[in-house]
């Protein structure tokens, strides 16, 4: 017993460690972006705005309220790109890895730390997921870097071609959604590239590779795709993700840009059913969009990628368990079973809570920047989500919006990088153990 309440103290010290750690490379990443030398104008920018730029990159949300290529230069482009490299891994892994290349040990503080951090499903093996983590992100990104830099040297010459490339392939693989093609039309994202086969789908791959986790990656390579032999995490995490794209894709395709050409539908329908879950890239304008594309654009936003991985939001599986218990409720079955296999009670309630969590941010987010900036609630929801999903895409103006505005989006870009469960266990004080249970009584419900 005396063992079992030391790991669950080291889990609570963990949670509070991540907390600490996302907040303190924030600071530094504004007091760096805050000095005169980071702006092209030698001039410093207001803190609250340098602020802002490490919260969203630090976060890899890629809410901006300067337009990157414009603003920062080299050096503030370089402490940029190092937050996305260091926010996308995570704190931890960036930790453990120190240790790893200073020859320390990795003691059980650490493995603790990691695994709160990435959401491993146990603590044996860290040590070996961190290094495949880490390895695996230089390959990809390297091979991402290789694959965009034929267009961007051809686009912007030698040396701004390979600090393109090098900037969009973690930019992209990390999903932060940050790019430096705002250079002649700020702001413009990859609206340049909205018919360009290759950079989209170069794009797309990063980001899908980025967001579907390490853990789904190892456990491919390990069973050599045989899905049959896989985790159940990793079936849910595949066969979801397969709808979320097939699905939105479809409705995209027929319905929001039915007046586009051939092409340039199908990469339009196709960038913006991945980009939502949660890159921040996008090729078209959503002020343009419908209502209902814009709907779907937030609800994409809301279910994110897979544990363990860039990406934000609720996670494909929370999304999987809601919906999974949903359907056993409507037929009437007590326990939630997928594959041959039933989900525990904990993850259930978990995923619910998550849901709560997410929802109440949302609601009084947006309901707080609709009344501050006289702006519609779909628009005000649409930036919330964008900030709490960690995603970056936007609808308003970032830099016209009142200081409290920033701050609530600040706020939420924090807490869903960290996780809504994170900071909800960091917040505890201590384990309690339940020494008694009450009397039974009925509640109707519905």
């Amino acid at each position: 017993m005396k063992n079992f309440r030391v790991l669950i103290e080291n889990h609570l010290n963990s949670f509070r460690t991540i907390l600490l750690g996302f907040l303190l490379l924030i600071l530094l990443g504004a007091l760096l972006l805050w000095l005169p030398f980071s702006s092209n104008n030698g001039q410093s920018v207001p803190f609250l705005d340098a602020m802002f730029t490490a919260t969203s990159a630090t976060c890899v949300t890629g809410l901006v309220v300067f337009d990157t290529a414009s603003q920062w230069t080299i050096f503030g482009r370089s402490v940029i790109l190092l937050l996305i490299q260091i926010g996308g891994l995570g704190v931890a892994t960036a930790y453990v890895a120190t240790l790893m290349l200073t020859g320390k040990r990795v003691g059980l503080m650490a493995r603790v730390f990691m695994q709160d951090s990435v959401s491993a499903p146990q603590l044996g093996g860290i040590a070996a997921f961190t290094k495949f983590f880490i390895k695996g992100t230089i390959i990809v990104e390297l091979a991402g870097f290789l694959l965009l830099l034929p267009v961007f040297i051809g686009d912007f010459g030698m040396w701004r071609g390979i600090g393109y490339a090098l900037f969009h392939s973690i930019s992209a693989f990390c999903n932060a959604g940050f790019d430096l093609l705002g250079g002649q039309v700020p702001f413009s994202s990859l609206t340049r590239y909205a018919d360009h086969a290759w950079v989209n789908i170069v794009i797309v791959l990063l980001i899908l590779i980025g967001g579907i986790g390490f853990f789904t990656w190892r456990d491919l390579l390990e069973n050599r795709f045989d899905f049959m032999r896989l985790r159940l995490q990793t079936k849910v995490i595949l066969m979801a993700s397969a709808v979320l794209l097939v699905v939105p894709f479809a409705f995209f395709f027929l319905v929001e840009f039915r007046g586009v050409p051939g092409k340039e539908r199908a990469l339009l329908s196709l960038f913006q059913t991945v980009t939502p879950r949660t890159a921040g890239f996008n090729t078209a304008d959503y002020n343009a969009m419908s209502e209902a594309g814009v709907l779907v654009t937030i609800l994409l936003m809301l279910v994110g990628g897979a544990p363990g991985s860039t990406a934000g939001g609720m996670k494909i599986t929370t999304v999987s368990v809601m919906f999974l218990t949903m359907r056993a409720g409507l037929k009437g079955k007590t326990d939630i079973n997928v594959y041959d296999r039933r989900i525990e009670g904990d993850t259930i309630r978990n995923a619910f809570l998550l849901l709560s969590i997410y929802l109440s941010l949302l609601i009084m987010g947006a309901l707080a920047i609709s009344v501050v900036e006289n702006m519609p609630v779909l628009t005000a929801m649409f930036e919330c989500t964008s900030a709490l999903c960690t995603v970056g895409l936007a609808m308003a103006n970032i830099f016209e919006m009142h200081a409290v505005s920033k701050i609530i989006l600040m706020v939420l870009m924090y807490i869903g990088r960290v996780g809504g469960l994170t900071l909800a266990y960091g917040l505890l004080t201590s384990p309690k153990k339940e020494t008694g249970r009450f009397p039974v009584d009925k509640m109707t419900i519905g």
